[in-house]
C-alpha cells in the first residue's frame, strides 16, 4: 500500500542512490511586496522543497515551476501559486553532502488550509523521477528532532492518513 508522505518527511529516489527529498516548512507568509491586491481574501502560506546529496557524485537538479503543484482542501483544489516571487532550483549541481532548497509561496482560502497536499516531480541529470506527494496542513506541527521518521502522533494527520488508507485496502479486500 503506497502512504504519502507527511510534510517534514524525507523520501528517497532509488533510481538515484543517495538523492533524497523533502517538503518541509509549511508556514503562514505574508504576501511579498507588490501581492498584496492578488491575495486579497486568500491566506498566504510558504513551503520548502529539499533536495540533498548522499551519494558519491554530483547530480544536477532542477525544481522548477511545472514541477510542484499544490492542492487545499478535502475537494483537493488547486492553490494559487505565487510563481514570480518563489525561488526554485535550476539546474544546480547539489554535490556530495549538500542541499539545495526551493521556497515556494502559495496561498489559498483560510478554512481549506487545514489540508495542503504538494506533490513533487524532479528533473535530475536530464531524467524525471516519479511523483511524490506530501501532505500536511497549516498550524500542523512537523516531526520534532530526534522523532524518529515515519512515527506517526496518536493524533496526527500521519495517524489520520494511515489509518483512512488501512480502512480502504480492508475494504477492497472484503
Amino acid at each position: 500500500m503506497y502512504e504519502p508522505n507527511v510534510v517534514g518527511d524525507w523520501q528517497d529516489y532509488d533510481e538515484h542512490p543517495g538523492l533524497r527529498v523533502r517538503v518541509h516548512r509549511l508556514e503562514p507568509a505574508e504576501p511579498p511586496r507588490g501581492r498584496d491586491e492578488a491575495a486579497e481574501g486568500l491566506t498566504y502560506f510558504r513551503l520548502r522543497v529539499t533536495v540533498e546529496n548522499r551519494g558519491a557524485r554530483a547530480l544536477t537538479v532542477h525544481l522548477e515551476d511545472g514541477q510542484l503543484d499544490v492542492r487545499i482542501g478535502p475537494d483537493g483544489e488547486g492553490a494559487f501559486v505565487d510563481w514570480r516571487n518563489s525561488q526554485f532550483v535550476e539546474g544546480f549541481d547539489v554535490y556530495p553532502l549538500r542541499r539545495a532548497t526551493a521556497v515556494l509561496y502559495a496561498a489559498g482560502a483560510e478554512a481549506s488550509l487545514a489540508q495542503v497536499d504538494v506533490q513533487v516531480q524532479l528533473r535530475v541529470d536530464e531524467e524525471w523521477t516519479e511523483r511524490r506527494l506530501w501532505t500536511g496542513g497549516l498550524g500542523l506541527l512537523e516531526p520534532t528532532p530526534g522523532t524518529p521518521a515515519g512515527t506517526p502522533r496518536e493524533d496526527g494527520l500521519a495517524h489520520q492518513v494511515t489509518a483512512f488508507l488501512r480502512a480502504q485496502s480492508e475494504e477492497g479486500t472484503s
